[in-house]
């Protein structure tokens, strides 16, 4: 305090020396109201340690048992929360203090309470083709659908696709899956799958992923054991190109590689075939888009041979036409 009364008088000097009286009392004013409040208001003591330090401290009024201010004689009534908090750090919470309406004046959801997360199974259904292909010698109907219900982690998967020539199944196969996430983009699957049409019945042990790969490739890679020894590999993957927003461009490959040969069913070991489309999409809604497109199969090794003994084409090219729906 004593060196801000000495600046003081010292600016008091020199102001009377150079200014008008007027001039003086304005200069003045301003110079009071530029010192800090706690240096016009409130005590200061020096620190005894030793560095001149200021400091101030303020005690706190006491209370005694019944709430009162001792110091003013005031009934000073503490909140019922403040009493009853108890130990910040362990203990039993305070009553309410997780009440989940309690910052909604006692409204609660009613009846129609919102499912987040996990908390409810789901289901859903895409036909992915459902097309009729003409080729060089026969026309023929073909399907691709996949179906789950479960949760985010956990689900029921089942995959069928087959073809349908003179109101018979040709060729089938139908998969029933445990579907279990362990990445933000993919699944693992275990389960069992069923061939049925041409040739005897095969049943096989599947397990494999699905998912999205980097660059926005859709990838169903999946392997089999079946009886006898015999095993299997399939893969399957698309891309989608937006043309538009509602126009896409759809390449798919499909190839089917086996261990052993089952010439009962037409299939030698090793790649036995390879398909390749293009399907051109419009979308009249996400759910519902007519297609048109072209696609290219052919066989390889073995299984190419049994098919030439069965008098049937190796290779084939068709067009393709129909519908891809979900809900």
């Amino acid at each position: 305090m004593n060196g801000i009364q000495t600046n003081r008088t010292r600016i008091a000097v020199v102001l009377c020396r150079q200014t008008a009286p007027g001039a003086l009392i304005v200069l003045l004013a301003v110079a009071w109201k530029s010192i800090p409040v706690w240096a016009q208001d409130q005590p200061a003591t020096e620190s005894h340690t030793g560095h001149g330090e200021m400091s101030s401290h303020v005690m706190p009024a006491s209370h005694d048992s019944e709430g009162t201010d001792s110091n003013s004689g005031t009934s000073a009534r503490m909140p019922d929360t403040a009493m009853d908090m108890g130990p910040m750090q362990g203990g039993s919470a305070p009553p309410g203090a997780r009440d989940p309406n309690a910052y909604s004046d006692s409204y609660g959801f009613g009846p129609y309470r919102p499912h987040l997360a996990d908390s409810r199974s789901l289901g859903s259904l895409l036909v992915d083709r459902l097309e009729t292909a003409r080729g060089d010698h026969n026309s023929f109907t073909a399907y691709d659908l996949q179906g789950w219900y479960g949760r985010t982690y956990n689900r029921a998967v089942v995959k069928a696709e087959g073809d349908i020539d003179s109101n018979e199944i040709a060729d089938a196969r139908t998969e029933v899956l445990w579907g279990h996430a362990v990445a933000a983009y993919w699944d693992t699957q275990l389960g069992a799958r069923y061939d049925s049409g041409h040739g005897p019945n095969r049943g096989w042990l599947a397990f494999g992923v699905q998912g999205l790969a980097p660059y926005w490739f859709e990838v169903d890679l999946t392997g089999y054991l079946g009886e006898e020894g015999r095993t299997a590999l399939r893969l399957d993957t698309e891309y989608e190109i937006l043309l538009t927003q509602k126009l896409i461009l759809q390449p798919r490959v499909e190839a089917n590689a086996y261990g052993k040969s089952d010439p009962r069913r037409e299939v030698g070991n090793g790649l036995s075939d390879l398909t390749a489309g293009l399907r051109l999409r419009y979308e009249i809604r996400r759910q519902f888009a007519p297609y048109i497109g072209v696609e290219w199969g052919h066989r390889f090794g073995e299984t190419q041979d049994l098919a030439k003994d069965a008098g049937e084409d190796v290779s084939d090219t068709r067009f393709v036409a129909g519908f891809r729906f979900w809900f």
